[in-house]
């Protein structure tokens, strides 16, 4: 029986590398004969740039940049052949770098992630991938593009702050300055949303609470990235007001694609023709993905509903292991999820079954592995010769509590 595992993060617990080892070892308990591959897969969010290095013999550099309150923060991105670069916006301009109590959109901003394309570009890059998912701010990607040479003006010809709050009074952008060599450079901006900029599904409404902003605040947000995307049009000539995509990442999807040209692609799909993964679904017998929470975004273009579309396509089961559902997962079965397994063994706290994570996806992948493999036995109407039970090793059952 061949396993293809593919897993993404559980946001700010585990990696997807990480979920789908554990994953791999509780199939390895109830089946030890099995043939199991691991793809790394992402949707633009966490552990994008790790999938990417992965997949593509790529490695990692580290170094110091803007955190999204302008302090130094510690990142890293993704250097891959053929002069190729990833960027996560979350690792030098993500939620996780602020405490609960000080985040405030209409401070943060995603200068950070511009000064990573600017190291990328100083190491001779001129493909890169920026994921969206993740980030701080709500900036509309003032920060990023002014890491790369943008100057925003307001009324008066003085320059603003790239920041949330400056959004609002954004009258002139100069595009003079701009990095020359993006010119000749490709930015595709892997997303996992179909937002648009403004209104009750845009950037502020949908994102802004998440980062700290009240509803007087999301408001002014959303005001101000109307103002934002009229001045990009005056700049650009680009309209991106009802951009589908352009509220990922506070607007970043918008301001990228308005005044440097940059694509957005479904993360999901761009790195599923980097790792092949049409093929390994159509040579898989049983499919495992997860994350930490489905929820109604899920069926919005995040891994999930990647592989559903794939693995019905295929004809091939797709399992999805959690740590919990908030919602209703009918789309998703529609699109060609198979079955949801919520991974918590019992009532706990968001900290403990954060510890637990790996033990529990261990766990469950046990269970459900070996009710695959009765059903393919049955199918085949025979037992597999020569091949010994799994062992009962009292933890599948112990580990109920």
């Amino acid at each position: 029986m061949r396993v293809l595992i593919a897993m993404d993060s559980f946001k700010g617990n585990i990696s997807g590398l990480e979920a789908s080892e554990a994953v791999a070892r509780g199939v390895r308990r109830g089946c030890p004969w099995a043939d199991l591959k691991i793809l790394p897969i992402a949707d633009g969010g966490e552990g994008t740039v790790e999938a990417f290095v992965r997949s593509m013999r790529g490695r990692t550099v580290r170094g110091p940049f803007t955190g999204p309150l302008g302090q130094p923060v510690e990142a890293g991105w993704g250097l891959l052949p053929d002069r190729g670069a990833v960027v996560e916006i979350a690792a030098a301009s993500g939620l996780p770098l602020i405490p609960l109590g000080q985040r405030d959109p209409l401070r943060t901003t995603s200068l950070g992630a511009g000064e990573q394309i600017r190291a990328a570009l100083d190491a001779g890059c001129r493909f890169i991938v920026l994921g969206l998912g993740g980030s701080a701010t709500n900036d509309g990607g003032m920060g990023i593009l002014a890491a790369l040479g943008a100057r925003f003006l307001d009324a008066a010809d003085g320059e603003l702050t790239p920041c949330g709050g400056s959004l609002e009074k954004v009258e002139r952008i100069d595009v003079s300055r701009l990095d020359p060599r993006l010119a000749e450079t490709e930015l595709l901006l892997a997303c996992d949303v179909q937002n648009p900029l403004c209104g009750p599904s845009g950037a502020a409404a949908v994102y802004g609470p998440q980062k700290g902003a009240t509803a007087e605040t999301v408001q002014r947000l959303d005001a101000g990235l109307r103002r934002f995307a009229a001045a990009i049009e005056r700049a650009s000539g680009r309209s991106v007001l009802d951009l589908p995509g352009g509220g990922a990442a506070g607007g970043a999807g918008a301001g990228l694609t308005g005044l440097l040209g940059a694509k957005l692609v479904r993360g999901v799909d761009l790195l599923a023709k980097v790792v092949r993964l049409d093929s390994e679904i159509r040579r898989a017998d049983v499919i495992f993905t997860g994350e930490g929470r489905i929820d109604h975004q899920t069926a919005q273009g995040k891994v999930i509903s990647g592989l559903a579309t794939r693995a019905r396509a295929a004809g091939v089961p797709l399992v999805a292991l959690v740590g919990c559902v908030r919602g209703h997962i009918g789309p998703l079965m529609s699109m060609g999820l198979t079955a949801v397994f919520p991974i918590t063994a019992g009532p706990c706290t968001t900290s403990q079954s954060f510890q637990r994570s790996r033990e529990d996806l261990e766990r469950t992948a046990s269970q459900v592995i070996r009710i695959v493999r009765g059903v393919l036995r049955r199918q085949s109407g025979r037992r597999r010769p020569n091949r010994p039970a799994p062992k009962n090793d009292g933890r599948g059952d112990a580990e109920q509590r």
